[in-house]
């Protein structure tokens, strides 16, 4: 049974019974679960979590749900991997990778969405919902499939199109919306309203949110029971972000780990960078904007998160980088290339901007660094096709493939020159 006992606003503190619900009705302020922590310690050791499944349930004891409603399709622990070949390119001796794009969706949303679509089942829902930049729309689809539930998910209609093929293919009802994000979630909020749906991301979001704590356990207890030094991840609502570090500090009041002093980095899109913008202005006031950035899974121009993204930073003594969108497309390259992982354009602004902080001295060469890889590039080929080598195209003949060779050779000559 869950630790969970209410919901409190993040704002002016009222607390609020465990219903599908996420604005606090006095200040509309975003509503956060609230857990019992003496009883949790009592019950919660590290033995007990490593008997646990190698899945996100193992931490199903953190999560505000009852195991016995659980939508599972075998989300969560995923590989954190030493990542020696990149980290000699930019003088990081101690850098891992934490490999989301291992999820059966191939994204990180597959923890938020077990939680939010368990829940939803809990509440007697038969309809999940979301809106989604892709990798969301992709894990409700399937998640409601494994349900036997109907799914809705609004989605941008410039959308890349392995992201919509990677939601059609579960069955769900898409629909493409003339817009961005944040046009898409407007309607959906009003929608929410009106449809008694699990939105995931609207009603359920004090549950949704809750899955990515685990990508703080996970690493935490992956690492041999500590905190890192340093952390990178990709900031879009800032949700995300915020919740690694809520995970790291739940192991540490829980004694699970000893006290974090992990340094917080955000990474945006240039195009789309409202978190990192206030963060370079010392300000915590968060401008929304239009995004303008081929990281369409970031590209969310008016973060919930924003604010307390801001706050987490300055706690923890991290950094905001953000990278233009060339740095991007070398940033996917270069992971792919050091260690043989394709990440979508969210990776890559992730590997772009911990080369920046590790050129800037940001990150100490020793620290135990990780970034967050939060998505497969399957997804998003279309970002990255031009700056690939084409195939060599011979006739079958030992001649032809000679001669292709030394063309080929001839031309990274000439283009190096």
């Amino acid at each position: 049974m869950s630790f969970a006992k209410s919901l409190r606003c993040r704002e002016c503190g009222r607390e609020y019974p465990l219903e599908p619900s996420h604005v606090c009705e006095f200040c509309f302020g975003p509503l956060e679960v609230v857990y019992d922590y003496d009883a949790m310690h009592r019950n919660i050791t590290r033995e007990t979590i490593e008997r646990g499944p190698a899945s996100i349930w193992r931490y199903a004891d953190f999560l505000p749900v009852d195991i016995e409603y659980a939508v599972d399709i075998n989300a969560g622990y995923t590989p954190l991997i030493r990542a020696k070949n990149l980290g000699e390119r930019l003088g990081l001796t101690n850098l891992w990778i934490k490999n989301d794009c291992a999820n059966p969706t191939w994204s990180f949303k597959d923890r938020v969405v077990t939680v939010a679509a368990t829940r939803a089942r809990q509440f007697g829902f038969d309809t999940l919902a979301c809106a989604s930049t892709g990798n969301l729309a992709n894990s409700v689809s399937a998640h409601a499939a494994r349900a036997g539930l109907r799914a809705y998910v609004f989605i941008p209609s410039d959308l890349e199109r392995g992201k919509i093929v990677g939601s059609s293919v579960y069955g769900a009802t898409l629909v493409a919306v003339d817009g961005n994000y944040d046009d898409v979630n407007r309607l959906c909020s009003e929608l929410a309203d009106k449809y008694r749906w699990a939105f995931v991301n609207i009603n359920m979001r004090p549950y949704y949110a809750e899955g990515s704590k685990t990508l703080g356990y996970e690493v935490a207890e992956q690492l041999g029971w500590r905190a890192p030094d340093h952390v990178v991840a990709p900031m879009a609502s800032g949700s995300l972000y915020v919740k690694i570090w809520k995970g790291l500090q739940e192991l540490a009041r829980l004694w699970l780990i000893d006290s974090v002093q992990t340094k917080m980095s955000g990474a945006q899109a240039r195009g789309c960078s409202p978190i990192v913008t206030a963060h370079e202005h010392g300000t915590t006031n968060v401008r929304p904007v239009r995004p303008q950035t081929i990281a369409k899974s970031l590209a969310i121009g008016n973060p919930a998160d924003g604010y307390y993204a801001l706050k987490v930073m300055e706690e923890s003594g991290g950094y905001g980088v953000a990278s233009d969108d060339a740095e991007i497309i070398d940033g996917m390259k270069l992971l792919a290339e050091s260690e043989g992982i394709f990440a979508e354009t969210a990776g890559g602004v992730v590997i772009a901007g911990l080369a920046k902080l590790a050129r800037e001295g940001k990150i100490r060469s020793d620290e135990l660094t990780v970034a967050y890889i939060t998505g497969s590039g399957l997804k998003t080929q279309e970002a990255i096709e031009d700056a690939l080598a084409i195939p060599l195209h011979i006739d079958p003949t030992m001649a032809s493939f000679e001669h292709a060779l030394g063309e080929r050779a001839r031309d990274t000559a000439q283009a190096g020159a």
